[in-house]
């Protein structure tokens, strides 16, 4: 299935799988809100979040039933289809699925996975880490590219700001887009709150649509948006997913702004 960077593009779906019913769901009303507003879209969910911040957290439904409705979205919808792998055992398998492989923002710097993953062949969607600064992801590119490999996105996240904080700097995407690469903002992320809810991680759903449309006026390539039918009751990332009404009109608001930055 091709993937373009060519045009502003949309990465979206729900964290995590919670069911064939709910995915199948959630990538027909994606795809539709983004063709009314004319964006190429990647349906993104994960098989597993190995990084939850409690051991009694849900975690998805495991890598083989994850793929297979992965694979069911991609030949069904006809969308491309991102997930994200924690390790090198999971490359292989993965890439016979998806599209796009995700590198989790914790595993940025993993030689071995950013390796594994370049030797697929597959785009490579490769998430800041909160704890790197922006010009330090060139040797993260450097690893892939080196590897034999450069169909690589990268995406801001934010960065550590204090305990259970992030912030979002604009000038990192400025200075992402100096590697060459199609940056993208992931305005779902960068609004979470590590580890702010005790057991669990935080949000304030509130900041994306603010911060998402700030980043495409900095010149982002695309935008990265978690999105869930019912967030408040979501397994993972619910306070800061936002649901399909809010995606629209967003989506709106990004279409507006892109019009008039072509007149600058």
């Amino acid at each position: 299935m091709k993937i373009s960077a060519d045009a502003f593009f949309l990465i979206a779906g729900p964290c995590v799988i919670e069911g064939e019913s709910h995915v199948m769901a959630m990538a027909a009303s994606i795809a539709k809100i983004a063709a009314v507003h004319g964006f190429p879209c990647t349906f993104k969910a994960s098989y597993d979040k190995a990084n939850r911040t409690s051991l009694d957290s849900y975690r998805g439904v495991g890598l083989e039933a994850g793929l297979r409705l992965l694979e069911k979205v991609r030949s069904e919808m006809g969308l491309p289809v991102l997930s994200d792998v924690h390790s090198v055992a999971e490359v292989s398998a993965v890439a016979e699925v998806v599209d796009v492989i995700q590198i989790p923002a914790l595993l940025c710097r993993q030689t071995d996975l950013l390796v594994a993953a370049a030797h697929t062949g597959k785009t490579i969607n490769v998430k800041k880490g909160q704890f790197m600064a922006p010009w330090d992801m060139a040797h993260v590119v450097n690893k892939i590219t080196s590897s034999g490999h450069a169909s690589i996105w990268l995406t801001e996240r934010g960065t550590s700001f204090g305990y259970n904080n992030l912030v979002s700097d604009m000038r990192s995407l400025v200075i992402l887009r100096r590697f060459g690469c199609p940056v993208v903002f992931d305005g779902t992320h960068s609004v979470q709150l590590p580890g702010g809810g005790g057991h669990v991680s935080s949000g304030q759903r509130e900041f994306v649509a603010p911060l998402s449309r700030a980043a495409v006026a900095a010149g982002c390539d695309g935008l990265f948006l978690e999105v869930h039918d019912t967030p408040d009751t979501a397994p993972s990332d619910g306070p800061n997913m936002i649901n399909l009404p809010m995606l629209d009109m967003l989506l709106g608001q990004v279409r507006r702004l892109l019009n008039a930055l072509q007149d600058l």
